[in-house]
């Protein structure tokens, strides 16, 4: 029974764990936060192959238990009049959870030996697999190790040092704010050239995002009080509601900070090293990343299963199956920051005449049309269980 330490306890982690365990290895789950993180942002699943991921795994029900239901974002000007909106069937997907209720579910389904509160520090391949080094635990010897902890993933860190972050123009800070805004399942959005102030409340839950353009910032990815400031320094002066949710962000518990960015390798495979998620290949924002990351989460556990001791062979597989996905939702990804944080006041007028007249275009489904296809860019394998090599596909 192969042992895999999967670095990750978010999303593509304890998925992986969950296929893993099914297919006869023996996962081990390493990850930096003392407990599950709760609150966070929506994601989204869509497409045939993300929503058939995640019936596979017997947790399709219970997401669907807890799906935010989300309503019409409303695009407002600065004394509150509404100007569009963005229908909900455009941006949450075929069914829409927060990422904290996400976490919870997944880790529910994935047996696995936890090492919570715990990082690694080393990674050294020898002949009988790859000696890792912890901060807090003894020292351990793996049969293989898998990265699946983010976009600031510290195995990619590790065994893929030149990879650096492919910049998308703009950086984000979610976190939970009191009241309501007057909200019910549905949001308001607010934008000055280079910037925009979201609001939305869904299961009883108020949110707000504040987003704003910038080239790279140098900005420690866990220094939250240096981040809080710079978001403070973007957004000062804006009217709306900002100056409410800037005071709401000092005190906020949940409070995330993240970059607008992917990341592009030509490999997510190094010997016995393999990454997986954001780690490897995250798309940025609207390229499907949580689906993304899930599907390549059940393609690497099905490839390994399918080529038992040849883990060369099995991340080759994994390569051949995912890339033309991952390729499609990152250039699903694209020009996301004209469209959340557009740098002029023309350019937020067109948008905002462009969201206007899409319910009254011939083609008004397209743009869910095209996201659906893309996130069906993949075809799944069957899962065996590890020995049981599935038949070689036709050239």
């Amino acid at each position: 029974m192969q042992a895999v330490l999967i670095s990750g306890g978010g999303v593509a982690g304890p998925t992986l764990a969950h296929w893993l365990a099914r297919a006869g290895f023996r996962p081990t789950v390493v990850e930096r936060a003392p407990a599950l993180r709760t609150g966070g942002q929506a994601v989204d699943f869509r497409g045939a192959p993300q929503l058939e991921v995640l019936k596979r795994m017997g947790v399709l029900d219970a997401i669907r238990a807890a799906q935010t239901g989300m309503g019409d974002i409303a695009i407002v000007d600065g004394d509150g009049r509404r100007l569009a909106r963005l229908p909900s069937e455009v941006f949450s997907g075929d069914v829409e959870i927060l990422r904290g209720d996400l976490t919870r579910i997944l880790n529910e389904a994935a047996p696995a030996e936890r090492l919570l509160g715990d990082s690694i520090t080393s990674l050294t391949e020898r002949p009988d697999g790859v000696h890792v080094t912890f901060e807090k635990a003894a020292p351990r010897t793996f049969d293989l190790v898998v990265g699946a902890d983010g976009i600031r993933s510290k195995v990619r860190e590790l065994a893929f040092p030149a990879a650096p972050l492919r910049h998308l123009g703009f950086y984000g800070a979610v976190f939970s704010v009191p009241g309501t805004y007057g909200l019910d399942h549905d949001g308001l959005m607010h934008n000055v050239p280079g910037r925009c102030a979201t609001v939305v409340r869904t299961n009883g839950r108020t949110r707000a995002s504040l987003d704003f353009a910038t080239p790279p910032l140098d900005v420690g990815h866990r220094d939250q009080a240096a981040q809080r400031a710079l978001v403070a320094q973007a957004f000062r002066g804006v009217g709306w509601q900002v100056p409410s949710l800037l005071a709401a962000m000092e005190e906020a518990e949940d409070f995330y900070f993240w970059q607008a960015a992917q990341v592009v390798l030509p490999r997510w495979s190094s010997g016995r090293v393999a990454l997986v998620g954001d780690a490897g290949y995250a798309p940025g924002p609207g390229g499907m990343g949580t689906g993304l990351g899930m599907v390549g989460a059940y393609v690497l556990a099905a490839e390994l299963a399918a080529a038992p001791g040849d883990h060369a062979a099995a991340f080759d597989a994994y390569e051949r199956r995912m890339r033309p996905y991952v390729e499609v939702c990152q250039k699903q990804a694209e020009g996301a920051d004209k469209y959340l944080v557009p740098g002029t006041r023309t350019r937020i007028r067109l948008r905002n005449q462009m969201m206007r007249m899409l319910p009254y275009l011939p083609g008004k489904g397209m743009v869910k049309r095209m996201t659906d296809k893309a996130a069906s860019a993949v075809t799944l394998p069957d899962h065996p269980r590890q020995g049981a090599r599935r038949p070689a596909q036709p050239a």
